[in-house]
């Protein structure tokens, strides 16, 4: 695997025939994560889209630039080694997500809160029997066993590869119930970027944003769009 800024030194990207699925070659050498592991896709859309990030690279290739690569890389080297800390690492989110934490005023946020963030908590507790407690305020509600079981096995539900898009998207936004739900297709990346970052874009529309945040607000969209795609790509 190259560094993060490098200088191209292939002529074409293509994807191959390999043992356990599609292999991603570069003039034939197939790409490999930094640990030499070879990087070998189940999905051959992923890994069509995987090679027309290396061929889209100009005369330097730049990592950043590349999302899918570096979440592959990430589920191969990382996640599927240390894939048990992975799990616990996302369902714990369940003892603080975001959505279980509300506005007590003004009354035109506590409104949109309830509106976007009640029916996830109501699809989450019908889709898998996770039913979290709402709180308000700064006070701090524990969540029943049952409900955090409950998460941790349907985080445990996903590959290696779905599990890496999942801590992506469940780490962006402060929310493993969004990022399951992003993970099943029940909400679009752009529902979950709206929904995370609700606090924020109401505090915006008050009080206004500078360059800085709205800088930030778009990697985040950007992470959560790729994340999403990720996701689609796996499921030939």
């Amino acid at each position: 695997m190259v560094s993060q800024v490098s200088r191209r030194f292939y002529t074409e990207a293509r994807v191959e025939l390999a043992e356990g699925g599609y292999a991603v070659t570069l003039d034939g050498r197939p790409v490999r994560t930094p640990s030499g592991t070879q990087v070998v896709i189940l999905s051959s859309r992923l890994a069509d889209a995987i090679a027309d990030e290396w061929a889209e690279q100009k005369e330097e290739i730049v990592l950043a630039s590349m999302p899918l690569t570096q979440l592959a890389v990430t589920a191969i080297d990382r996640v599927g080694p240390g894939r048990a800390e992975v799990i616990n690492n996302i369902a714990r989110y369940g003892a603080t997500d975001l959505l279980c934490y509300r506005a007590e005023a003004p009354a035109d946020l506590v409104r949109q809160q309830e509106e976007l963030w009640q029916p996830l908590l109501d699809w989450v507790a019908k889709t898998y029997g996770a039913r979290l407690q709402v709180t308000f305020g700064i006070i701090h509600t524990v969540q029943e066993e049952s409900a955090l079981v409950a998460l941790r096995a349907a985080v445990n539900r996903h590959n290696d590869f779905e599990l890496t898009a999942l801590a992506e998207m469940t780490q962006i936004c402060s929310s493993v119930v969004i990022g399951l739900a992003v993970t099943a297709g029940h909400i679009a990346p752009e529902t979950a970027f709206e929904t995370s970052l609700l606090d924020e874009t109401w505090q915006s529309e008050q009080w206004g944003s500078d360059f800085d945040a709205e800088a930030r607000r778009a990697a985040i969209r950007s992470d959560l769009q790729s994340a999403a795609r990720f996701i689609d790509l796996l499921r030939d």
